[in-house]
């Protein structure tokens, strides 16, 4: 072009010491206090200890205080980071305020013991993520991603609602406590629809299979929301069966069930993972299967560990996704993908994992009686295996290097997880269940075997070789297609 000017789109990266609107600073501050004042908290909680309570409505106890450390932590860490990344937005404040209302409403979500006001919280809660999925409102995608994520929220409110409905009728109790103190007396048909709504609306609101389609449409939320969602939102399935552990550990079938539902999720989605093309698609995939681990401690009756799995996973998590700009940007269309679990790779792994398996064993005390200690012990050493398996593998260490590499990753992550297990265990000590480990039987070790089967075959990469299975797979672990946004000129627009 001659005789004419270009004007910039793009100018240097805002002071945010300085350029940030007052509702971001202000918000963001308050998050951070809220952060100390739950740290504060968690100490004198657990040096006193005590009833903090308004009878019939709020309860504060271990569980409490711990999820407002966490989920102030990563609230404050969220709007941080956002305060760059939304500065110019159009959708800043908006972005802002519902991040905020979010946190807030997690923080109320764990204290509320009267069984409407946590009903009310929990359809609050996924209204809130839904309008942060579709903070962007220019796109169309975007607005579509936000239906689809709150047709999936309200169902698991009314799925809620239905067990809160038929705890009330059975046990007269109108507060989640006093549902805990009659659980001896729960049984027949109102506990099986309470148990079962229950369990499907924790399983909605984790995006277990077969309804992970909300988060994988998701995308079209901004990195920080992501990162919100992936490290907090999704935990609240967790949560909720921690908090109606009574209810649940009535049956031991509807346990296994649980364990059973939470395998299938945990390896399709690392096999969903295994077909993405981009980035947060993979990340989606990872916590579909991570989010099946957690369900699963739960069904073994081991509710601390899932407790402990949801935070080491939110850090894991909201660290992948906030740094997921820079890992595009380190990887090229040439990078090979993984290599497959080889001979020496699997003599590494297996001792390595036994010697892993002894050492949660030793620091926790589970896996050494004949019951689902074991396969908690089990599990742990798979998914944390995994994970530093894939730490030392993105490093591109050569090989010798990798196969001692592994160990020394591991073996320290799997003693953090034993230890922070022992001190979150110790936090929700006041719990009516933290740890009720079922009688292991032939369909437990079914499950195990199955879930090892497909877990190796998957890691030697034999999934890979047939095309209608990877069909499969690409199919399954797809968005809708009304939430994918194909032009990428509209992602200059807002």
């Amino acid at each position: 072009m001659t005789g004419g000017t270009t004007r910039p789109t793009i100018g240097a990266l805002p002071d945010t010491t300085a350029d940030s609107p007052l509702v971001s600073v202000a918000l963001t501050w308050l998050v951070w206090t809220l952060f100390a004042a739950s740290v504060a908290a968690l100490a004198v909680r657990t040096q006193i200890g005590g009833p903090w309570q308004v009878p019939g409505v709020v309860a504060v106890d271990g569980l409490t205080v711990l999820m407002w450390v966490v989920v102030t932590f990563f609230g404050g860490i969220v709007l941080s980071y956002s305060r760059r990344y939304m500065a110019g937005s159009s959708h800043e404040r908006r972005f802002f305020v519902a991040a905020f209302g979010f946190t807030t409403l997690v923080m109320a979500l764990v204290a509320a013991d009267h069984v409407l006001l946590f009903g009310l919280l929990w359809v609050a809660m996924g209204l809130a993520m839904a309008e942060l999925i579709g903070t962007v409102s220019g796109w169309e995608q975007a607005r579509a991603a936000a239906s689809v994520a709150r047709r999936y929220f309200l169902a698991s409110s009314a799925l809620l609602g239905v067990a809160l409905t038929a705890l009330w009728w059975t046990t007269g109790a109108t507060t989640i406590s006093g549902v805990a103190a009659a659980a001896d007396t729960l049984g027949g048909a109102a506990w099986v629809i309470a148990a079962g709504a229950l369990v499907l609306a924790a399983m909605i609101q984790s995006a277990l299979v077969p309804f992970h389609g909300w988060l994988l449409s998701s995308m079209t939320a901004p990195t920080p929301a992501s990162a919100l969602m992936h490290a907090g939102f999704v935990n609240a399935g967790g949560i909720l069966l921690v908090r109606f552990a009574p209810v649940v550990t009535v049956d031991a079938t509807l346990m296994l069930a649980i364990v059973a539902v939470g395998a299938a999720s945990a390896l399709l989605g690392k096999l969903f993972k295994s077909v993405q093309s981009n980035v947060k698609g993979e990340l989606g995939c990872s916590t579909v299967g991570q989010m099946g681990f957690m369900i699963m401690q739960a069904g073994l009756g081991f509710f601390g560990a899932a407790i402990t799995h949801l935070i080491l996973h939110g850090f894991y998590k909201a660290y992948q996704f906030l740094s997921a700009g820079s890992r595009v940007a380190r990887e090229s269309p040439e990078r090979k993908s993984s290599p497959a679990l080889g001979a020496g790779d699997a003599a590494v792994t297996l001792a390595t994992g036994l010697a892993g398996g002894a050492l949660f064993a030793v620091l926790t005390g589970k896996g050494t009686a004949a019951d689902s200690g074991l396969l908690l012990a089990l599990f742990v050493v798979i998914t944390t295996l995994h994970a530093s398996r894939n730490a030392v593998q993105q490093a591109s260490l050569p090989t010798a290097v990798r196969y001692g590499a592994v160990p020394l990753v591991f073996l320290p992550a799997i003693a953090v997880y034993a230890l922070v297990y022992r001190a979150v265990s110790g936090v929700l000590s006041d719990l009516p269940v933290v740890a009720a480990p079922t009688e292991l039987t032939a369909l437990h070790g079914l499950v195990a075997a199955v879930f090892l089967a497909v877990y190796v075959v998957t890691e030697a990469g034999v999934h890979k070789r047939s095309g209608r299975l990877y069909v499969l797979l690409l199919n399954a672990g797809q968005p809708a297609s009304r939430t994918v946004l194909t032009d990428t000129e509209d992602y200059s627009e807002y």
